[in-house]
C-alpha cells in the first residue's frame, strides 16, 4: 500500500502550527499528543521563521502490510541547524542538525482523508477507534509548495484548538487529581490496616507475656516454700525477679525441720538468669536437703554438694549460705559459700554482720572454712539475702550500711512485712536489676509456761 505523504513550507509560526494541528486531526491523533507535537516543531522552528528562513514541514503516514499499527512520521526541515530544546515531545535529529523527526503510531489501519483536501461544512471526521470523534475543522490556512501557493489546508481555529488542548490538558490534570486522591486513600485505609493489625500484635504480645509471667510464677510458687511454722520463730521470705516477665531466677531458698527439732535454712544465688539458673539452684537445694537429712555436718555440706553436683551439672556456679537454728534455746549455727554475710539485728538496735569466709559451689576449693556460732535471743532478728538487695549501688559497704538503717528501722513491725520493707528501702536507687531474696528470721519471747520450767 502506497504511504500517504505531505510535504509543505512554511514562512510563519501561526500557519505552521494550524497545519501540525491539521495532521493531527487527519490522523485522529489524541489531543495532548497533537498539542506535544505543535509546541516542539513550534520550538525548533521559531528561530529559523524569526530569521526569514522558510521551513519545511513533511508528512508520511505508512498504513504498512503486516500486523502491527500504521505509523506517522512528522519531519521539520531547516536550511540551518536547529536550536538544541527540551521538547515536549522527543524527536529524532539529523546528523547535520537541520531535521527533526517524530515517529508517531496510531491506533487503528484506516487510511486518512488526503491531506489538503476540506471536509464538508457538517460532515465529521472519520474516526478509527484511538480517542474521541472531532468535529470537522472550521477554517481552512494557505501554505506554500515549493514557492507556489498551495490549496486549502483543513485546521480548527487557533482559539478552538488551545481551548480543545487546554480541556485536555484540564482532563489530564483532573484524572491524575483523582488517582492521587485515591492512592491517598487507599494508603490511609492502609495504613490504618496496618496500624490495626500492629496493636492487635502489640496487645497478642501482651497476652503473651502476661501469660507466659503467669505461668512462670506459678513454677516459682512450686519451687519456693512458703514459711515453715516453728514455735518460738517467725520466718518470712520476700522475692523479686530481675525481669517481671520472666520471674525465673538463680535465687532460690529452701527451709524445713531436721529429726532433731533443729530448722535449717539454705539461701543460693545461681549464677545468671532465666530457666538455666533456675535448675541449677534447684539442683544445689536438693543436693543440701539430702546431705542435711542424711545427717551430714554443716560445715561439711558445701564441699559434699558441690561432689554430688560436679559430674552431671559441671557448668554450675552458685554461692550458698547454710543456717540451723535450734528454736527452744536460740542457739544457731551458720556457715558459707562465697554469699554475702547474715545480718544479725539485736532487738536493742546494735547490729552486726556474721562473718564467715568460704568458696562457693563450682568454685576452686569449694567449701565453708569453718561453721561460726551464736545465739538469737528473744526479739533479735535475722536478715540473709542475696546481693541483689545490697549490690543496687556501686559500693556494696555503702549498701550493707544502708540494710542495718532500714532493719533497725522495720524490725518491729509484723514479720510478714519486714522483708518486702527492708527491699523497699534498698531498691529506691538500682543501677542494674538483679533477682533479690530477703529472708528475715525472728525469735520469738518464750511462753509463760516455757519460763517456768
Amino acid at each position: 500500500m502506497t504511504p500517504h505523504t505531505y510535504h509543505r513550507t512554511f514562512h510563519s509560526l501561526p500557519t505552521l502550527r494550524t497545519a501540525v494541528r491539521s495532521l493531527g486531526d487527519t490522523h485522529q491523533l489524541a489531543i495532548e499528543t497533537r498539542a506535544r507535537l505543535v509546541l516542539s516543531v513550534a520550538a525548533l522552528a521559531d528561530r529559523a521563521v524569526r530569521a526569514g528562513r522558510p521551513v519545511t514541514l513533511e508528512a508520511v503516514c505508512d498504513t504498512g502490510t503486516g500486523p502491527g499499527d500504521p505509523l506517522l512520521s512528522v519531519t521539520l526541515r531547516t536550511k540551518g541547524p536547529l536550536p538544541p530544546a527540551e521538547l515536549p515531545l522527543p524527536a529524532e535529529t539529523a546528523p547535520d542538525g537541520t531535521a527533526a523527526t517524530w515517529c508517531l503510531p496510531l491506533a487503528a489501519p484506516d487510511a486518512p482523508a488526503p491531506y489538503g483536501r476540506a471536509a464538508a461544512p457538517d460532515a465529521p471526521t472519520p474516526h478509527n477507534g484511538a480517542g474521541p470523534a472531532r468535529p470537522a475543522p472550521a477554517t481552512t490556512a494557505t501554505a506554500q509548495n515549493n514557492g507556489h501557493a498551495e490549496g486549502p489546508v483543513t485546521a480548527p481555529t487557533e482559539t478552538h484548538a488551545l481551548e480543545e488542548e487546554l480541556r485536555a490538558a484540564l482532563a489530564q490534570v483532573d484524572a491524575l487529581s483523582e488517582a492521587h486522591r485515591q492512592l491517598k486513600h487507599e494508603l490511609a485505609e492502609t495504613n490504618s490496616g496496618v496500624l490495626a493489625l500492629y496493636v492487635q500484635l502489640e496487645e497478642r504480645d501482651e497476652q503473651l507475656r502476661t501469660a507466659h509471667g503467669q505461668v512462670l510464677r506459678e513454677l516459682e510458687d512450686a519451687l519456693r516454700p512458703p514459711p515453715i511454722a516453728v514455735d518460738g520463730l517467725e520466718l518470712a521470705v520476700h522475692y523479686a525477679p530481675a525481669e517481671t516477665d520472666a520471674p525465673t531466677g538463680g535465687d532460690l531458698y529452701d527451709w524445713f525441720s531436721l529429726p532433731d527439732g533443729t530448722v535449717h535454712i539454705t539461701l543460693v544465688d545461681a549464677l545468671g538468669h532465666g530457666v538455666r539458673s533456675t535448675r541449677s539452684a534447684l539442683n544445689v537445694t536438693h543436693a543440701v536437703r539430702t546431705l542435711a537429712l542424711e545427717g551430714h555436718p554443716l560445715g561439711s555440706i558445701v564441699r559434699r554438694t558441690n561432689e554430688i553436683l560436679a559430674p552431671f551439672d559441671p557448668d554450675v556456679m552458685a554461692t550458698v549460705i547454710l543456717l540451723r537454728i535450734d528454736p527452744g534455746t536460740g542457739h544457731l549455727e551458720l556457715a558459707n559459700g562465697s554469699h554475702p554475710p547474715a545480718l544479725m539485728m539485736r532487738h536493742d538496735g546494735s547490729a552486726q554482720y556474721l562473718e564467715v569466709r568460704g568458696r562457693g559451689i563450682g568454685y576452686p576449693l569449694p567449701g565453708s572454712d569453718r561453721v561460726l556460732a551464736e545465739k538469737l535471743e528473744p526479739g533479735d532478728l535475722l536478715v540473709l539475702y542475696t546481693d541483689g538487695l545490697t549490690e543496687s549501688r556501686r559500693d556494696p559497704l555503702e549498701g550493707e550500711a544502708r540494710l542495718i538503717e532500714s532493719a533497725r528501722r522495720h524490725r518491729q513491725r509484723p514479720i510478714e512485712d519486714v522483708p518486702g520493707a527492708i527491699a523497699g528501702d534498698m531498691h529506691t536507687v538500682v543501677l542494674h536489676p538483679d533477682d533479690t531474696v530477703a529472708l528475715t528470721v525472728r525469735r520469738t519471747p518464750a511462753r509463760p509456761a516455757e519460763e517456768s520450767r
